[in-house]
């Protein structure tokens, strides 16, 4: 079997080709367990309203035959709020595809996926599900749509009106493939699809994210991408993560918040040298844009 382009690469460059939307479609027939049709893909990265207002940056939205919005997003990097990341980014997607005299109830349905390399919050499974429901305090039962309610929506139960998430942990995965879902993330672990596997739209994307088939000119660009992971990687290891260990160390919390901080600007300042921009520095660091700009007035009047 050979190496094949990363998922989240594929998605910036190849996926966003209609006539590679079967790959994508395939993915997502076998996550939500339903024949999925992607209409077209949306805009990624939102228009700011002000400068205090954070940019939702998503790696793909697309809406499906179904009018719902699903974001993909592939997450290197460890993120603590990472959780209320996801929930920005869905909130920001329903205020955005409202408009004035709209009602409630025509609010288009989101999907969030995160297939993420680094260990969210505790757990031992490797794709989480999460929804929205009502339970009674009293008595514990869940509360169900009227069925004028249904006939309206279309729905059946009230947590189909809310956001959902999933949450794919690859590192939890232990490449034994059990199904088709474990077939994909198979292959977003270990960038390899094997003659077996039979998961909708893997064989397209056996053929369509051969390195070998790019371009030279994109298989450099892809390389440079690798390495820039590898380095991000590397940081992160060197810096953010010593830098925790020796606030443990002091066994003080201003320690702990000293090591958190310390690693975070070495990072960043690393990043600003190379050239990187502000929106991959917080993602990278999770400083905000104010911070990332301080560190650069500070580099430069050295």
């Amino acid at each position: 079997m050979g190496r094949l382009i990363r998922f989240d690469w594929a998605m910036k460059k190849l996926l966003r080709n209609k006539a590679n939307f079967d790959i994508l479609e395939g993915f997502l027939s076998e996550l939500l367990k339903e024949d999925i049709k992607i209409q077209k893909i949306l805009e990624s990265e939102s228009n700011r309203e002000n400068e205090l207002d954070k940019s939702n940056r998503v790696d793909l939205l697309v809406e499906n035959s179904k009018g719902e919005l699903v974001i993909i997003e592939v997450q290197n990097d460890r993120e603590y709020d990472y959780m209320q990341r996801i929930l920005y980014g869905t909130s920001k997607v329903v205020a955005e595809n409202m408009y004035k005299g709209m009602s409630y109830g025509e609010i288009k349905k989101v999907i969030s996926v995160s297939i993420v390399y680094f260990d969210l919050g505790q757990g031992t499974d490797y794709v989480y599900h999460g929804t929205t429901n009502f339970v009674g305090i009293h008595f514990k039962d869940v509360l169900q749509l009227s069925q004028t309610q249904i006939e309206l929506y279309g729905q059946k139960e009230v947590y189909q009106l809310f956001p959902e998430y999933y949450l794919i942990k690859v590192n939890n995965f232990d490449e034994v493939a059990k199904d088709t879902l474990d077939e994909w993330i198979y292959f977003f672990k270990t960038e390899e699809i094997k003659p077996t596997f039979r998961a909708k739209g893997l064989q397209k994307a056996k053929q369509e994210l051969d390195i070998m088939k790019l371009p030279e000119n994109e298989q450099k660009a892809y390389k440079r991408y690798l390495e820039d992971l590898s380095y991000q990687a590397s940081m992160f290891q060197s810096t953010y993560v010593v830098g925790l260990m020796e606030g443990r160390k002091e066994g003080r919390k201003e320690g702990k918040e000293e090591g958190r901080k310390e690693g975070k600007e070495a990072v960043a300042l690393n990043a600003i040298q190379l050239g990187l921009s502000e929106e991959t520095i917080v993602q990278i660091t999770g400083l905000s844009i104010e911070e990332i700009r301080e560190l650069k007035i500070k580099l430069q009047s050295k």
